[in-house]
């Protein structure tokens, strides 16, 4: 990538098309982020029911209220379609849209790299992003640089908070020493009820000792609720396997060794039980060790902090898309663009 491709002017579309895949609590809130949007309009949004589908834009609202009583945006009249198969549906009618968020949960392990090999098959050009979390699933993603490149497609990773906005900030924070000693990211997030994200909840179990991705996605509600009430709702998870460390080191921040994710949910109260934050320690050029913090507000909800960012990775996707640069990108590597 050359100065010019980095620098130069980009003629944005006058709206740049989003689809939304998965519409659970995650694609929902992504669903109220982009309303109030000037650059941004929702113009699909997908669920493993079926999908709909508005040249013109989807009313959230509509959307949400649909999926709620329904259980899929697929009975949304008159933009409504039902089908089992609705993210190959969805891409194979051939529908305009710019880029999609994958607001999906990655269970099993390899799901987000399969939906990524259906967009491949499928022909279809644009920008991708997801708010993937595990270390190994990104790795999965990134064994398809070349088969997204080939295809046309410009595959944002790792776009969310963690990894996300805050391995982007221990990134940018990085740049003041000679050599980092360790990146330390701690997050709190507070929901009021667990079952508006339920497949959320499941990844974050997974992370549990004595829990696997396998055995978080087979518990039924009342088997997570049985767990939830053991520790009163609150999920202390330490030494995850988080894609922070794999970006970092592919960045050239770091090795992953020196990479710590660990974090406390409350699934029966929206206050945060602590606030957000990644330490980055480092030695400067004078030998001097020193720390950066940065500090999410607690006031940001875990859907602001996803959502706001995947979709200026997603701008920042179009950028690239653009100017014909395809393949596979981190929020390491890349800086998101604000999206009015």
């Amino acid at each position: 990538m050359d100065a010019e491709q980095v620098m130069g002017s980009t003629n944005f579309p006058t709206t740049i098309r989003v689809g939304v895949l998965g519409f659970g609590g995650l694609g929902q809130a992504a669903a109220k982020v982009l309303a109030p949007k000037r650059e941004m309009i929702l113009v699909a949004a997908a669920d493993n029911k079926g999908y709909a589908y508005a040249a013109e834009g989807l009313n959230a609202q509509e959307c949400i209220a649909t999926y709620q009583s329904h259980g899929s945006v697929g009975y949304l009249e008159p933009f409504g379609t039902l089908t089992n198969r609705s993210i190959k549906d969805l891409i194979e009618n051939d529908h305009p849209v710019d880029g999609y968020f994958l607001a999906l949960p990655n269970l099993p392990n390899d799901f987000i790299a399969s939906v990524a090999k259906q967009f491949i098959e499928s022909g279809w050009r644009g920008v991708l992003v997801d708010a993937i979390k595990r270390t190994s699933a990104v790795e999965q993603l990134l064994t398809l640089k070349e088969e997204l490149q080939a295809a046309g497609i410009t595959y944002m990773t790792g776009c969310g908070a963690t990894p996300g906005l805050l391995t982007a900030a221990a990134a940018l924070a990085a740049q003041s020493y000679a050599e980092i000693h360790r990146v330390e990211i701690t997050f709190g997030v507070g929901i009021a009820n667990w079952e508006a994200y339920r497949a959320t909840i499941r990844e974050d179990i997974a992370h549990m000792p004595g829990y696997t991705v396998e055995t978080a996605r087979a518990m039924t509600d009342a088997e997570v609720e049985a767990l939830l009430d053991k520790t009163n709702g609150v999920l202390t998870l330490e030494n995850m396997e988080h894609a922070d460390d794999v970006m970092l080191e592919l960045a050239g921040i770091c090795s992953r060794d020196r990479v710590t994710v660990g974090g406390v949910v409350d699934t029966r109260n929206p206050k945060k039980p602590l606030s957000t934050n990644v330490k980055v320690t480092g030695r400067t050029f004078e030998g001097k060790i020193s720390t950066h913090t940065f500090t999410l507000g607690d006031e940001t909800s875990m859907a602001a902090n996803v959502c706001g960012p995947a979709f200026g990775y997603l701008k920042a996707g179009i950028t690239l898309h653009q100017r014909g640069i395809h393949g596979i990108f981190t929020a390491a590597e890349i800086m998101p663009q604000f999206v009015r």
